[in-house]
């Protein structure tokens, strides 16, 4: 270690400028330099200069060196330092014996005192916004140590922990610039604040009950929700605000509560009737709720948590994790038992630690919003758009900046691997394994909706935003999009987006202001599941050919019928589609979208006849196999479906995965009627989990402990130019067990079991075909837990390499991040 007293440095004394990029900001990078500066003798300062931390020292050459080295090597846990670059400081150098300070920041790069060292200097500059961080144990300590002048205070927070992107309203990160400026601090804080030996050192949200913000309670007039008796409109504040919504939640109530990054609704999740009345107000009759517990041990009595689920869960971004039930029988049905996954989290604030302390029981926390609206974060908006759901109200007087819903993530093979990206971990940015010539935005698909703005190799994924095909959310995403434009500096030269016409983001993109700005390549379009598998090969760092699978719901094709089951032989640039699965009609066109029991008509009366076999609802024989199926609909809706496939009205064609698995729930009287996207996908991987299926009789190990269930028959054709699976051997397998009796759970397994084989047959013919060997597996159906598990392990039997979707979704919220991807190869290539 170097020592002030070092006998070199004081032979000799140079000073540098040294300039930090990446995740250095908000997450206590300043109070960090000032301690090692501080600690290695150097004279200088540390400021936070646009989204950067820029650096003068003077001192010994091996102090300064130090200092470079340790900036990367001992940075604070929340930061992620990308790019280190330091210059000679030829002007201004600080004087022997000045000491070390924290300076003033400054809204605008300064020029560097000389040419830089490296070439990396000339690189984008993208500034790095930080995610919003859980309590920290040094906080929650404080929030129950009745000694403590913050005991009880519901906005604990340090250098280490609170909120964040949240509150930002631009960078350099400071108070000033963040929802907290409506706060002065107190003489207590601001002590706290300029003392280099406190954890609150240049912790900007910084706030205590005498200075910080505080809680407010309103209930409408009228006593809605469990009361019976008409009660005033009544209003109350700090500790009696947490009093009233205990004793709400407590009563069978629910609340509009204000978190992190927008309003939350909450309700005792072991009360049958408050959890159904929330999901009639909601209008969310089915979809299962997240759970949020109090700690670690409270979890493990609702359900089988390995250790990295466990870390997941304890982790700063306390994202929402989906987990193998165990005994929720605390739990009311009504919160989802019917599901293969529960959803579990912990508190992220101390406002729901101490909401969670007081009641000693699970919370239904859900987004405070009606279902596909985007989640509210105004208070005025959400006695507005929630006063229909909500029997009181928890609010507060800090400004949410961004909305930002809670994140979902789940284990695969170990690995954690994002379904919705959001808060605890969206905006942090992540890298695109080709630069981008020019600052591009990604607009991103219509269902789970994200943007992502490119710089360079700097991709920001924005949150997730909600269906796109409502009004509200897409202003959400547009109000979202200028707010990142101007925290991260992209101004986007490109725009990039998905080829249906009907999207509104590719509405968005073909009349936005961006799509005009000079450029050679205003616009860019990225066929759906060429963006879906470019997402997962992207952050594996894939630049090559490879096989792409993308098994989703829809999205348009290049030959104008819409696609979901596709094999492709893709690299960043382009693709070539090599199999599909079979079509069939959609009779209704976005109607069969909410009704599984249409898609499995379209599929028994008007499937693709491949090899010149009938559909099986053609024959006598077919019709008596499915009557089971069809004696459960109306003789009106049955005939009117048959005779607008015969027609061909309004029956658009799909080769689609997750559009088989609807007709699949349907057939097996799973689900017939969908209230949610994937529900009844949903439906047909619980049925299999829950079977006890036969033992293995396929090559491949069985993987994460499912049996491998017996295969039903398939079989996979020549036609077109492609390797088609042909469904109707599978769905006429399926009709013969339900009439055999053969239980509806083993079934399903068969089914899953099925699509596997499928899929590794289809891929060993491309791997062999073209030479390849790596596969990049995506698309909506991806998330099936079941499938998630069994189908890489079956493609590693084979000898291919299988990669997942983890730091982004294999859904629609990652298709923006494969579009950046795209579009970036595109660029570069011309």
């Amino acid at each position: 270690m170097i020592r002030p007293d070092d006998t070199a440095g004081r032979r000799e004394r140079v000073a540098h400028r040294l300039e930090v990029h990446g995740t250095v900001q908000g997450v206590g990078f300043r109070p960090f330099v000032y301690r090692l500066g501080t600690s290695l003798g150097l004279d200088g300062w540390v400021r936070n200069d646009d989204g950067r931390v820029v650096i003068e020292a003077a001192g010994p050459p091996g102090a300064l060196a130090a200092l470079a080295s340790r900036l990367r090597t001992d940075a604070p846990p929340l930061a992620r330092v990308r790019d280190v670059r330091v210059t000679e400081l030829s002007a201004r150098i600080p004087r022997p014996r000045s000491g070390f300070r924290v300076g003033p920041s400054t809204g605008r790069p300064a020029a560097p005192a000389s040419a830089p060292t490296s070439a990396s200097a000339s690189a984008s500059h993208v500034r790095e916004v930080p995610a919003d961080v859980a309590t920290c144990e040094a906080c929650l300590a404080e929030l129950f140590d009745p000694n403590d002048r913050r005991y009880r205070y519901p906005f604990v927070n340090c250098a280490d922990c609170g909120p964040r992107a949240t509150i930002v309203d631009t960078l350099p990160y400071d108070r000033t610039r963040t929802t907290m400026r409506a706060f002065p601090m107190c003489d207590d804080c601001a002590r706290e604040y300029t003392d280099p030996g406190d954890r609150r050192f240049h912790a900007e949200p910084i706030a205590c009950p005498a200075c910080g913000p505080q809680l407010a309670w309103w209930a409408p007039a009228g006593g809605r929700g469990p009361r019976t008796d008409p009660q005033p409109a009544a209003s109350t504040a700090g500790s009696a605000a947490l009093a009233a919504a205990v004793a709400m939640i407590d009563s069978g109530g629910t609340v509009a509560l204000k978190g992190l990054g927008g309003y939350q609704l909450v309700c005792d999740a072991t009360n049958g009737a408050a959890v159904a009345r929330l999901r009639a107000r909601k209008h969310r009759p089915t979809k299962p709720f997240a759970v949020m517990v109090t700690d670690l041990d409270a979890a493990r009595a609702l359900a089988d948590i390995d250790t990295v689920e466990a870390g997941l869960l304890t982790s700063v971004a306390r994202p929402v994790v989906l987990l193998r039930r165990a005994h929720d029988g605390v739990l009311a049905g009504a919160v989802g038992a019917s599901a293969p996954r529960l959803g579990l989290f912990l508190p992220a604030t101390p406002l729901h630690q101490l909401l969670l302390g007081e009641l000693g029981r699970p919370l239904v926390v859900t987004s405070g919003n009606s279902s596909g609206e985007p989640i509210v974060i105004d208070d005025a908006e959400a006695r507005d758009r929630l006063a229909t759901v909500a029997d009181g109200f928890l609010s507060h007087d800090r400004a949410i900046r961004s909305p930002y819903d809670d994140s979902v993530v789940r284990v695969v093979a170990g690995r954690g691997s994002m379904i919705r990206r959001a808060r605890g971990y969206a905006p942090r940015p992540l890298r695109l394994p080709v630069s981008a010539g020019e600052p591009l935005l990604a607009v991103g698909a219509q269902l789970k909706h994200t943007f992502t703005l490119a710089e360079g190799t700097t991709a920001v994924v924005g949150p997730h935003t909600g269906d796109l095909s409502q009004q509200p959310t897409l202003m959400a995403f547009e109000r979202s999009l200028a707010h990142l434009c101007a925290m991260t500096g992209i101004t986007p030269r490109v725009i990039v987006h998905d080829p249906h016409p009907g999207y509104l983001s590719t509405q968005y993109a073909l009349s936005s202001r961006y799509a005009m700005m000079s450029g050679a390549r205003p616009r860019v379009a990225v066929q759906h599941h060429h963006a879906h598998v470019a997402s997962c090969a992207a952050e594996h760092g894939v630049t090559g050919r490879f096989i792409g699978v993308a098994y989703d719901g829809l999205g348009l094709g290049d030959d104008g019928t819409l696609w979901g089951g596709e094999v492709l032989v893709a690299d960043l640039v382009s693709y070539r589609r090599v199999a599909r699965f079979g079509r069939a009609p959609l009779p209704g066109g976005t109607a069969a979208l909410r009704r599984p029991a249409r898609v499995a008509l379209g599929y028994l009366f008007g499937a693709e006849p491949l090899g010149g076999v009938p559909a099986i609802g053609t024959s006598a024989t077919g019709r008596r196999l499915a009557a089971p199926f069809l004696d459960r609909l109306t003789d009106r809706e049955v005939s009117v479906a048959a005779r607008m496939i015969e027609r061909g009205v309004n029956c658009p064609v799909a080769s689609s995965a997750g559009r088989l698995f609807d007709a699949v729930a349907a057939l097996l009287g799973l689900c017939e009627e969908v209230t949610y996207e994937g529900e009844a996908a949903a439906a047909v991987e619980a049925a299999a989990l829950a079977a006890a299926t036969p033992a293995v009789s396929t090559p491949g190990p069985a993987a994460a402990g499912h049996a491998r269930a017996v295969e039903l028959p398939w079989r996979i054709v020549g036609h077109g130019g492609l390797l088609v699976y042909d469904p109707r051997p599978t769905l006429r397998a399926l009709v013969e067990g339900l009439h055999a009796r053969v239980a509806v759970g083993v079934l399903a397994a068969r089914f899953h079991a099925t699509i596997v084989a499928v899929t590794v047959a289809l891929c060993t013919d491309a791997a062999r075909r073209h030479r390849l060997r790596t596969v990049c597996l995506s698309g909506g159906v991806m998330h099936n837990q079941l499938l998630a598990e069994t189908l890489p392990a079956a493609l590693a039997a084979a000898g291919l390499t299988p990669l997942l979707n983890e730091r982004v979704p294999a859904g629609d919220g990652g298709v923006s991040y494969g579009q950046a991807a795209v579009a970036a190869a595109r660029l570069r290539g011309e």
